[in-house]
């Protein structure tokens, strides 16, 4: 196999850019940007999401079964950006921005025009990422918007 051809085929995968909030079973929250997203399932409402299982946030969905999404808009690339780091939960802030929390206890990003929070239901580990297929068990809609695309914002990530 062509090594180049296979990874510049795979960057041509359009993605967006979410942020995925988690709470611990020690009550800590924390986020992180995530472009492996997609929808699984009609009925129930089921999403695949990607995390890399070295990562800080693979145990914490591992263990309790629950995380958010945040859907990022066009102009939001500095949200996305900041959460490639571990982010700070200080004063109902994290990294700043200010969180709300419904049914799932994991942070909802408050200026998202659209979140899922979801229900672990399945997950497999391969490689150095594990999938967990999630049940959409909350949804919330602020405004229409164009999402974030990882296209548009010239950084790669997959190949």
């Amino acid at each position: 196999m062509d090594e180049n051809a296979k990874r510049q085929a795979l960057l041509m995968i359009p993605y967006g850019l979410y942020v995925v909030g988690v709470k611990a079973a020690d009550g800590s929250i924390s986020a992180f940007t995530a472009n492996w997203l997609s929808q699984a399932s009609f009925k129930p409402p089921l999403v695949m999401l990607a995390v890399k299982t070295d990562s800080s946030s693979f145990p914490v969905i591992r263990d309790c079964g629950k995380f958010s999404v945040s859907i990022l808009e066009e102009g939001q690339k500095a949200v996305a950006g900041t959460f490639f780091k571990k982010p700070e939960y200080v004063d109902g802030k994290l990294a700043g921005y200010t969180v709300e929390f419904h049914s799932t206890g994991a942070p909802v990003l408050s200026d998202a025009p659209a979140f899922v929070e979801c229900e672990v239901r399945d997950s497999v580990n391969r490689g150095d990422h594990a999938v967990f297929v999630a049940e959409v068990v909350n949804a919330g809609r602020k405004r229409d918007a164009k999402i974030l695309n990882l296209a548009d914002t010239g950084w790669k990530y997959g190949g």
